[in-house]
Order: C-alpha cells, then structure tokens, then sequence
C-alpha cells in the first residue's frame, strides 16, 4: 500500500500545485494584452467574402436563384408602372389649380392622424373600464400600458399621415409653382412609398446574409484546416508485411483538450512481436492512451512510438492502420447487414473471407442461426443484435484484413460472464500469431498473457508474467487482485441478499 497506489495526498499536493500552474499560466497570459484590446478581439467577428456563400452552388440552386431574382425584378417593376398607369388615370381627369382645395385636402390628412391616436386613446380607457371589474389590483398598471399603447399607437399613425399630407401639399405646390401635373405627384408618392418598404423588408434578407457570412467563415476555415495526422495523405512508407514490434520510447503526452494535464512523462513500454502484452492500472492511468498512440490517433509531444523499429510518423498512415485491428469496448456497428459491417474493414471481400472472419471471430453459430444469415440487418448502431454477438461481429471486421498487430480495448468488460467467455474465446483464437496489446478491466482474461505491464498516473510501476507479479503481496499488481476480489464477493453478497428479499417477500 506504500508504492503509490493510495497516495491520496500526494495526488492532492500534484494537482494543487498544478491548478496553480495553471492559473499563473492563465493569470500571466492574460496581463501581455490590455483589457481595451482583448474585448476588442471578442467584438471582432470573422466573415467571408459575400461570394463565398456561393462556392458549393449547383446548376440547380444557380437556376433557381436566377428565376428568383428575376421574379422579384418583375414584382418591383410593377408597383411603379401601376403608379404611372393610375397617375395617367388621375390626369385624365383633368387638373386641379385650386390651391384652397390643396390645403383642404392636405388637412383632411393631418385631421385624420389626430382621429386616429384620439380614438385609440378612448379605446383603451373604454377596455380599462371593462377590466376594471376583475382586475382591480392591475388597474393602474393597465392605465400606464393604455398610455404607452395609444401613445405610441397614434403617434406611429400620425406621422404616416402627417407625411402623407405633406407630400399632398408639397405636390399642390409643385402643381401651382413648377407646372408639375396631379399624375406626376402622385407617381412620386407612391415612387417613395415603394422604396421604402422594399427597404425595410430587405432588412432581414442582410441580417440572414451577414449571419451566413459568420457561419461560412467557420465552415470554410475547417474545410481548409490541414490535419497534423492526415488518413488521406498518400506519403511514407509502404513495407511488403510487418513483424509487429512494438515500441514506446521515452514518451511525453497530453491530450489537445487538456493540454495542462500531463498523461506520459517519460514513458517506455517494449512489446515483442508475436506475443500478448495486458495494460493493468486503474481508470486513467493511461492504459488507453497507449492504444491511441499505437493507431496514431494522436502523436506524442515527445519521443517516439516505433513499430519494427521505425518511426509511426514515416509510414503511410492509411497503410498501417490496415495492419492494425481495433476491437473497442463499445462496438460501433453501422445500419447495414452482417456481411456488410465484416466487410467495411476490406475493400471487395469476398463471401469465403467474411464467413472465414464469422468463424474465427465465433460469431458463425449464432449468425447461422438468423433467418437472413450474413443478410441480417443488424439496425441502428446494431440495436438488433445483444452486446455479446455486436462484439463478436466487430472482433470479425477487426481480423477480416489479418491484421499483424491486433488491439484490445477492454473488450470484454461491458458484457456478462456468459458472454464474455464465449468472447474471450474468440479473442483467445484469433490473438495466435499475432501482437496483441490488451487494456484490461477483469484481470482474471489476462493471466496467460506473455506480459503484464501495471500503469499508474503515467508510469509503469510493474511489468511481468502473473505468476510473478503474484510473489510480491504489496505490489501494485498483487493489490488489483485483491481489490477485484473484494468487489466480485461484495457484489455476490449483495446480490444474495436482494434475492434473500424477495424470497422472504414472496413468503409472506
């Protein structure tokens, strides 16, 4: 219990110390800027050329945007030729020279905006009086809600009338002072009525437009990002086959979403090929991080992860992955068949291979068994199909290329004993002749394994066959057996008391 597996307060001291780290860091970081500039670069929004939102546009979306545009030239054109047509109709009717009659008119307009906000302020007072029945304690919040309404309410109408009388009266002019005819003045007002409606409504056409611009900028800078670990990328090294050595070398890393957490500091693991190595520790030690650094999910700040004795970065990465097989503790299964989902790993598979792949991956006897066989959709993320037979199917896709390196990630601890064995079976088949990295959770499937590495907090602490590691009662390995046991006889206890429960319930 001395060798650092309980260390609780040590584990405290280290993160303490390295909060403050980081808050130093944060604190430090943000004093190099002023405060005007940092907010000024939270205001700044990124966007992209207005014909950038284009970029991805068909034939199809082009002809329909061009239609469009076409549609709303034709509508825009046809409010002002209806104004000409009608200021003709008012022509022909002849020409008013009374400017009496002007100011009447104009009047009539200015008399008509006053009528509407008096009316609407009797209006209120006639509905607070109606209210004022059942909703005694809301009276003189409704009577400030009446003045603003009406206020505002007839004060909008007032002025559209207001301008109404005075393009009435400035037209009148222009008829008596300029010559202008009744045709033309009215062929104005409904010029400058037009444009400004057609302006307000274009108003959330340009919010939609400059929103898009700030979305696109987004969308664009992730088109263009270049990954650092690039699958498509046809460089490096394509070998005729692999041994399968494996080779951790003074590794240091941390994950991109948490950069301030150390994982490895100085790591070194050194599989042979041809042989089963199991990763022990408790959760995140770093057991699966050494399975991420293998598949180059991610690249180690620093040192080197080898296979045969060459660099993972010097290979061509679509290449490798296919020498290696990952089976993961939840199985990603797509919406497609049985043979489909065996055969997604390798391109053109032939029937003879996927069922080979079934049999070895002990998955033939139940797939035999459906009606369909391999033709059996196995549903959504394989909702059709128990976490025993899902796991299987993906151990078949795993091994369906012969992959020379074949990764376990806890493979088995999401199921029940019933189907674990019958899954361990099938890993233990398939792991022949192979290197086969383990991350365990039940010790108990890795007892046979040519090496057992214990990780805590980054380091290997111990490293050995079980029956080594066994002889030293106080080590970290001897300490995860007896933890194991502890919870599998706490767990049946507890289960023989709930059924104890519900026996002595049913009696009685």
């Amino acid at each position: 219990m001395e060798n650092g597996l309980n260390g609780d307060t040590y584990s405290n001291e280290a993160t303490t110390s390295k909060i403050q780290e980081v808050t130093e860091k944060g604190s430090s970081t943000s004093g190099d800027k002023p405060e005007s500039e940092k907010s000024k670069e939270n205001k700044k929004i990124n966007t992209v050329p207005f014909h950038k939102l284009f970029t991805f546009a068909d034939a199809t979306y082009v002809a329909l945007m061009i239609i469009g545009t076409i549609g709303a030239l034709g509508n825009g054109v046809s409010m002002p030729l209806m104004a000409i047509i009608f200021g003709d109709l008012i022509d022909s009717f002849g020409q008013n020279q009374n400017s009496i009659d002007i100011v009447k008119v104009s009047l009539k307009f200015v008399y008509l905006g006053v009528g509407s906000a008096v009316a609407s302020f009797l209006r209120e007072k006639q509905a607070i009086s109606n209210y004022n029945k059942f909703l005694g304690a809301a009276y003189k919040s409704g009577i400030h809600e009446g003045i603003a309404s009406g206020s505002g309410q007839g004060l909008f109408v007032l002025i559209i009338l207001s301008s109404y009388a005075l393009a009435i009266w400035y037209g009148g002019k222009m008829i008596l002072e300029k010559g202008y005819s009744g045709g033309e003045v009215f062929n104005v007002i409904i010029a400058v009525l037009t444009g400004s409606m057609s302006l307000g409504q274009t108003s959330p056409c340009l919010s939609a437009f400059a929103a898009g611009q700030a979305a696109a900028f987004k969308m664009f800078e992730t088109i263009n990002r270049k990954p650092e670990i690039d699958a498509y990328d046809t460089r490096g090294k394509i070998l005729d086959d692999i041994k399968g050595d494996i080779e951790l070398r003074d590794v240091y890393f941390s994950y991109p979403a948490r950069p301030g957490e150390q994982i490895f500091s100085g790591f070194s693991l050194d599989i042979s090929s041809g042989t089963t190595a199991a990763l022990a520790g408790h959760s995140e030690s770093g057991k699966s991080t050494v399975i991420s650094l293998i598949e180059r999910f991610y690249d180690p700040h620093a040192g080197e992860v080898l296979i045969d004795g060459i660099n993972l970065k010097e290979f061509q990465l679509k290449w490798i992955r296919e020498k290696i097989g990952l089976v993961s503790q939840e199985p990603v299964l797509f919406a497609f068949s049985i043979k489909e989902n065996i055969a997604y790993r390798k391109d053109g598979a032939t029937t003879e291979e996927i069922r080979a792949a079934a049999e070895l991956a002990n998955a033939s006897k139940f797939v035999d068994k459906l009606p369909q066989g391999l033709d059996t959709m196995v549903g959504e993320h394989g909702t059709q199909l128990s976490g025993g037979q899902k796991q299987r199917i993906a151990i078949a896709r795993a091994i369906s290329k012969d992959p020379r390196i074949l990764l376990l990630d806890e493979a088995t601890s999401a199921l029940d004993a019933e189907s674990e064995r019958v899954v361990q079976e099938a890993l233990d088949r398939i792991m022949i002749n192979r290197t086969t990295v383990i991350v365990a959770h039940r010790l108990s499937t890795v007892r046979n394994a040519d090496m057992i590495a214990v990780i805590h907090r980054g380091k290997m602490v111990e490293k050995g066959l079980h029956s080594e590691l066994l002889q030293d009662p106080n080590g970290a390995y001897a300490q995860l057996i007896r933890l194991q046991d502890v919870n599998k006889v706490a767990e049946e206890a507890g289960d023989g008391l709930n059924r104890s429960e519900i026996s002595s319930e049913s009696f009685r």
